[in-house]
């Protein structure tokens, strides 16, 4: 039996208390049809709802103030979003889900692997390993808890292009499951680079004439029209990984640091400014070691020492280094 059949039979009996949905409104007065409407915005859980604020709701087509107040109030009674103690904070951790990265060693370091709940960074030169533990969690996030894994599907937002199917079937091989299965499990969305987006937007309805005056006063605009939408879409990512419980990986590039000067070893820090450090929980910098080996520094994190933990790079993803 596959390790596969068992993620399909295994079963959560406190995964109904992860969120609220949306539908429960109706056993609080709402009405069905203003429901209907919520979710046709994509909001499905209370906890979905009470991270919008009234202004948005009541952009909402069919809800007037009236009805989101006593929508608010109604999901306030299923949903406790006021003031709680540190001993509650610390009982809904155990929400939490630490899924493994494939290395006993890097586990270690990570105080069990990727957590849920929050959105985890791996920043680092190409070839570091960044890309290799995002296929290795394709695979491990879809085992069951009692193996360290996630036991759910795995959303793959792809921006560079690098995502490679037949990478996945000897990872899944590793682990004993169905590579069919494992990738049948594995959504994956080619999306194009959001600064190219951000620059066909603003030279899309600009003429040659004002090309020229547009060269000097575009990058600064474009850098700042460029943050507020990564900040957006950061926010999103982070509503989305506690209303649902899941776990955010997240890659991204080095950028030479030419304030560094000469008396720093290596003068590259991480794309994404200030916007992206704070948006990421956990930051971790990835870089090259000997052949096939690699190096994971704790760069940030809120509960974690800053430490270091060597890791290799095999057919079968992910996995402790070899001496």
């Amino acid at each position: 039996m596959s390790q596969l059949q068992l993620v399909e039979r295994e079963e959560i009996d406190e995964e109904e208390d992860l969120f609220e949905a949306i539908d429960k409104l109706t056993a609080h007065g709402i009405n069905a049809g203003d429901v209907k409407k919520l979710q046709d915005a994509g909001i499905y859980t209370c906890n979905g709802l009470m991270m919008h604020t009234k202004k948005n709701l009541t952009g909402i087509k069919g809800l007037s103030e009236a009805k989101v107040d006593k929508i608010c109030e109604a999901a306030e009674k299923l949903v406790n979003y006021g003031y709680i103690t540190g001993s509650d904070a610390l009982l809904k951790r155990k929400a939490v889900v630490k899924i493994t990265t494939g290395s006993q060693a890097l586990d270690e370091l990570l105080g069990g692997g990727i957590e849920t709940l929050q959105i985890t960074e791996a920043f680092g030169e190409f070839r570091s390993g960044k890309t290799q533990l995002a296929h290795t969690l394709c695979v491990s996030t879809q085992l069951p808890t009692s193996m360290k894994g996630g036991n759910g599907k795995v959303a793959y937002i792809d921006t560079e292009g690098t995502f490679r199917p037949d990478r996945i079937v000897p990872i899944a091989e590793r682990f004993g499951m169905d590579p069919g299965a494992v990738l049948d499990n594995v959504m994956m969305l080619l999306s194009h680079s959001i600064l190219l987006v951000c620059m066909q937007r603003w030279l899309k309805n600009l003429s040659d004439y004002w090309w020229v005056f547009l060269e000097l006063t575009i990058p600064n605009k474009l850098n700042l029209y460029f943050f507020q939408k990564l900040a957006q879409m950061l926010s999103r990512l982070t509503k989305i990984a506690e209303e649902f419980n899941v776990a955010v990986y997240m890659t991204n590039q080095v950028i030479a640091d030419p304030a560094g000067g000469v008396f720093i070893s290596d003068p590259k820090k991480p794309a994404g400014g200030h916007v992206l450090a704070h948006a990421a929980t956990v930051r971790l910098m990835f870089r090259k070691g000997k052949g096939e080996q690699r190096v994971c520094k704790v760069f940030d994190a809120p509960n974690l020492p800053e430490s270091e933990a060597i890791f290799q790079i095999t057919g079968g993803g992910i996995a402790d280094a070899k001496d």
